[in-house]
């Protein structure tokens, strides 16, 4: 009689298990996840800084404009320095755009507005700025304590895009009063006043002044500006409000320097 129990076959070992990764690339990943942290780090520490310079040119050039006013401006300043990185800039030896705002200036204690934005300003203002577009804003008040039209016998008022403004002359022996609307225009160096209508106050009686009229119209102001404005600075552009006018101004490669700005200019 056979044995039907069949030999057992010996087991077959299993397959060892995977060594683990290799401890360099754990390594480089660390690595590189501190060199990564480090960067921004460095990015952010550096917009700090940079703020932190910011904050200080800003003040350093307010302060170096309100040290340059002439004797007869005084005033606050706040700067405001646009662009990328100052530090970068700096490091370029100019600032990109610098805005200064002055909303409480007084000149001859005269109140007025005032803002510029200079493009090209170099960190070292004894050197010319490139490009400056500004605006001065002035009270209709102000206006008549600073400005005496010749012909004028009264202040002058402000309208939408107008002056008006009165006047006398004599007719006959008769003094004759009128009042003048003028337009005024941007003229570089000065203002012109181009009368658009004038009309005969109480006093005229039955006279024909036609031709006085026509004659008063007929001819323009000129108002020198420049004898207010450093020298090198034009008129580029005026806007009339009721109780306000804005003069709006210009200049190329001119100097912020204190003698610059107490050199007035001089109308052709």
């Amino acid at each position: 009689m056979t044995d039907a129990t069949q030999p057992t076959e010996p087991l077959v070992p299993s397959a060892p298990a995977p060594a683990p990764p290799p401890r360099r690339r754990r390594r480089g990943m660390w690595a590189a996840i501190w060199i990564a942290i480090s960067l921004v780090a460095l990015v952010v520490v550096y917009f700090v800084a940079d703020g932190l310079v910011r904050a200080y040119a800003q003040n350093q050039v307010a302060a170096q404009i309100e040290q340059n006013f002439p004797d007869s401006v005084k005033g606050d300043v706040t700067a405001h320095i646009g662009g990328t990185s100052v530090i970068a800039q700096y490091l370029s030896g100019s600032f990109e755009q610098v805005t200064l705002d002055a909303p409480k200036l007084t000149f001859e204690g005269i109140p007025l507005s005032a803002s510029v934005v200079a493009n090209g300003v170099p960190a070292d203002l004894t050197k010319p700025v490139s490009n400056i577009a500004g605006t001065i804003t002035i009270s209709q008040s102000s206006i008549n304590s600073l400005l005496k039209l010749p012909g004028a016998t009264g202040d002058l008022v402000l309208g939408d895009g107008t002056v008006q403004y009165d006047g006398t002359t004599k007719v006959l022996g008769l003094p004759i009063g009128y009042t003048v609307t003028v337009e005024p225009t941007a003229a570089g160096d000065s203002i012109d006043l181009q009368p658009t209508k004038a009309e005969v106050k109480a006093g005229g009686g039955n006279l024909d002044l036609s031709k006085l009229l026509g004659a008063v119209v007929s001819k323009p102001l000129s108002v020198c500006v420049a004898q207010y404005l450093p020298a090198g600075v034009q008129v580029d552009d005026v806007t009339v409000h009721p109780g306000e006018a804005t003069i709006h101004l210009t200049a190329h490669d001119l100097v912020l320097s204190q003698d610059t700005l107490a050199t007035k200019g001089t109308c052709s």
